[in-house]
């Protein structure tokens, strides 16, 4: 498996000569991504924020890539042909790769109110190719959950959006995770403090891989 970091928390996953995007958003995109995400099988939104749904991209998509995401995110971008998938689904994306619709809780704060943000639904992704499950939480505070995996892609930027790298790492041990990759990191808005995640993640002994935004890790 291969794991490829987009800004913010847009990942690409190429496993069994199948290629998985998940979350492509507007924040810090740049014009040669569009080759790259316009060459996928499946194309998965946890929620409707725009750094995690770059419609104004996404309506240029082929059409024939297919587009999972909540009814909340559907109805606000009503040009997008969503299919739309909720807690407990599972998409079969081949005999060999599954794909589990899990449980998200994106945290709250008072700017949400007056701009809209408030997400109401909002959707994690599990993807088992029988080798590794990778499990990608979406935007979400910690909530008590019994997921397992091997590869954990977590928010670890904080400000009561998303959970911190204090929770970060205390669900990576809950779930069995060999490695975590921290997402939601390329806004200014939300600044993370990465000589705390790093003494956090090590205290814990969580291991961790820190990726560049355009830089790829094989999974063995």
């Amino acid at each position: 498996m291969k794991i490829t970091k987009f800004p913010q928390s847009c990942l690409l996953i190429e496993t069994k000569e199948k290629k998985i995007l998940i979350d492509p958003g507007n924040l810090k995109y740049k014009e040669e991504y569009f080759e790259i995400w316009n060459n996928v099988d499946i194309i998965l939104i946890t929620h409707k924020h725009p750094d995690h749904c770059f419609t104004e991209i996404l309506e240029k998509i082929d059409n024939s890539i297919k587009i999972y995401s909540s009814n909340e995110v559907k109805e606000k971008y009503p040009t997008l042909a969503i299919n739309i998938v909720k807690e407990n689904d599972r998409i079969n994306l081949d005999d060999d790769i599954t794909i589990e619709v899990v449980h998200a809780e994106h945290g709250y704060i008072p700017p949400m109110k007056q701009s809209g943000g408030k997400v109401n639904e909002n959707i994690g992704y599990i993807i088992d190719d029988k080798d590794t499950r990778i499990y990608i939480t979406s935007d979400t505070i910690c909530f008590e959950n019994e997921y397992k995996c091997d590869v954990l892609c977590a928010p670890v930027s904080d400000y009561g959006v998303v959970m911190g790298a204090f929770e970060a790492s205390l669900l990576a041990k809950a779930t069995n995770a060999k490695l975590v990759i921290p997402l939601h990191s390329d806004s200014p808005a939300y600044p993370v403090d990465y000589d705390f995640l790093k003494e956090i993640f090590e205290k814990n002994e969580v291991e961790y891989e820190i990726l560049e935004n355009d830089e790829s890790i094989e999974i063995e």
